[in-house]
């Protein structure tokens, strides 16, 4: 695969607990990505509520226009701080209101699929769901859609009609939506979502990619760019917590008080999930010395719907090995009722088919996925330095000592 451009260890993996003086410890795992030059934060000031929207000139090809204003107003990007709710461990919501009159919802945001998709019925581990008889705005497509993912389906009547997102834009969009009526280990205990947003590209839209996506529509519509950002802020809340920590997800731009320093970016290698290219992996400043195809096999992914990093068994048992080497205990404790001894997990599990940067590393940085550019970029995010350290959440691989 050959070396990058220019030499950079960017730290993507979780820097968990260190027991022992936590506000001094290392990065344990630094993941070097292929990467282009950062982008400055001194390149331009972000429009504020109230300011007219003036073109902004094309960057450069290393440079990304930040939270741009989009001509005619559907967009305040301000507004769409602190939108998100959750925590890695059971997901990060959206409030979105769909139909005539509208039905509000708490939407999962996933940039590891493509569908969007409401319960459209009662179920014993939601709180609502959406009633397609209700809206005077609904129109069925005459077909039905079922999604597999790595835990749990669905399967739900494709129709279309009208959503809102109240912290953001001041218009309703048509967009696809399925109404789920069935689905297996989906909706689970403890979740505060009923439904999903896929942000991944149309190819993996189901039942095809002629399917218009979500964020599809909302470009052409809303006349946003085609670009999103998201901000985590869950990292350090506990399994049993209320999730509600929350986060941002910026639908069309990037917003600056989001992240610190600069952004750094790595191409995306192919247009259906995020995926990028990881070229080493490193654990207390030492490389594992696997070759970059082990990383890579088959794909590496960024997917804000998986809570853990998951690994190739290959690379996750060298990871696992090397942690155990450094004696370092980059862990955290457990923390619920009815916990009985000491107890401390892991944020890594092992994968058969994908390297997946999961929400517990998102946790640590503001990430942008530059659609328009064909890149996802990295910043370090404030509310990840505020706890010390960066993506924690519901995690696997349990110590227990007694």
């Amino acid at each position: 695969m050959g070396a990058p451009p220019r030499a950079l260890l960017l730290p993507l993996l979780a820097q968990w607990l260190l027991r022992a003086a936590p506000a001094l410890a290392p990065a344990p795992l630094t993941l070097p990505l292929r990467v282009a030059a950062a982008t400055s934060r001194g390149a331009a000031p972000t429009p504020r509520p109230g300011t007219p929207s003036e073109p902004r000139a094309v960057p450069g090809a290393d440079g990304l226009a930040f939270a741009l204003e989009p001509a005619g107003g559907a967009a305040n990007f301000l507004a769409m701080v602190d939108n998100l709710q959750g925590d890695s461990g059971r997901g990060y919501y959206l409030e979105m209101l769909i139909g005539t009159p509208p039905q509000k919802l708490q939407i999962l945001v996933d940039t590891g699929s493509s569908n969007f998709a409401v319960a459209g019925a009662p179920h014993p581990y939601i709180d609502s769901y959406f009633d397609a008889k209700r809206s005077s705005t609904y129109r069925s497509k005459g077909f039905d859609v079922t999604v597999k993912y790595t835990q749990g389906s669905w399967t739900g009547f494709v129709g279309e009609d009208l959503v809102t997102i109240p912290k953001g834009f001041n218009s309703s969009f048509l967009v696809n939506i399925a109404i789920i009526f069935e689905s297996e280990n989906f909706f689970l205990p403890g979740i505060k979502w009923n439904g999903i947003l896929g942000l991944a590209y149309a190819t993996l839209a189901k039942p095809s990619s002629s399917l218009e996506t979500f964020f599809d529509s909302l470009v052409t519509q809303a006349k946003i760019p085609n670009v999103f950002s998201m901000q985590m802020c869950g990292a350090g809340l506990p399994v049993a917590g209320p999730g509600t920590n929350g986060g941002s997800l910026v639908l069309g731009g990037i917003e600056p008080s989001l992240y610190r320093g600069d952004i750094w970016y790595t191409p995306i290698k192919e247009e259906w999930y995020y995926q990028i290219e990881i070229l080493k992996l490193e654990i207390g400043g030492q490389s594992l010395n696997l070759d970059c195809r082990e990383y890579n096999a088959d794909k590496a992914i960024v997917d804000s719907g998986t809570t853990l990093l998951r690994l190739p068994q290959k690379v996750f048992d060298a990871v696992v090995e090397a942690v155990a080497r450094t004696s370092l205990l980059y862990i955290q404790p457990m923390m619920g009722p009815g916990l009985n001894y000491e107890c401390y997990r892991f944020g890594i599990s092992p994968s058969t088919n994908a390297l997946v940067i999961g929400a517990t590393v998102m946790e640590g940085f503001y990430v942008v996925f530059d659609r328009a550019r064909k890149r996802v970029g990295f910043a370090a995010s404030p509310c990840a330095g505020k706890q010390f350290f960066l993506g924690q959440g519901a995690l696997t691989r349990v110590l227990c000592v007694n």
